[in-house]
């Protein structure tokens, strides 16, 4: 079975014969993430599937805010072009929990913290990250916590 970096190389290859420039120059950055991920510290070392997961999850996270950013400035082009690359980048990520998921997890877990108020929401967060991590973005599951815990 192939690692998930040994996967975003073959697709570069697949891109770049394809003349697929989104893709080539999307996969190519996302790989200097991860090369560069691998040499920050004292030692090099070779990540998991799981930390490149993280890598690529922070990508997306930049293209959706930058998107963000030149939809405010105006540049739609530019925004465009982010999403695109954020397209490209979640085909690499797992299915994203939707909101009634979300919810139901985030409802669980008050229930089981008896958390009451927004000062629950340390103890609540702490049993919910485990359960939803690489499924929802942190921004997502802090607002449906505190929905949860406000009402």
């Amino acid at each position: 079975m192939t690692t998930l970096k040994e996967q975003l190389q073959e697709d570069l290859t697949a891109a770049i014969k394809a003349r697929d420039e989104l893709r080539s120059s999307t996969i190519r950055l996302t790989l200097a993430a991860v090369t560069s991920e691998e040499v920050a510290g004292k030692t090099k070392r070779e990540l998991s599937d799981d930390e490149v997961l993280k890598v690529i999850a922070r990508e997306a996270k930049k293209r959706r805010e930058a998107a963000e950013a030149f939809d405010t400035a105006g540049r739609a082009e530019s925004a465009a072009q982010e999403r695109a690359e954020g397209e490209v980048l979640a085909q690499y990520l797992p299915k994203q929990l939707s909101d009634e998921e979300l919810a139901a997890i985030v409802a669980e877990a008050v229930a089981a913290s008896g958390a009451t108020g927004p000062q629950g929401m340390g103890a609540v967060m702490k049993l919910v990250k485990p359960k939803v991590e690489g499924l929802a973005e942190g921004g997502r599951v802090a607002a449906a916590v505190r929905a949860a815990l406000a009402g």
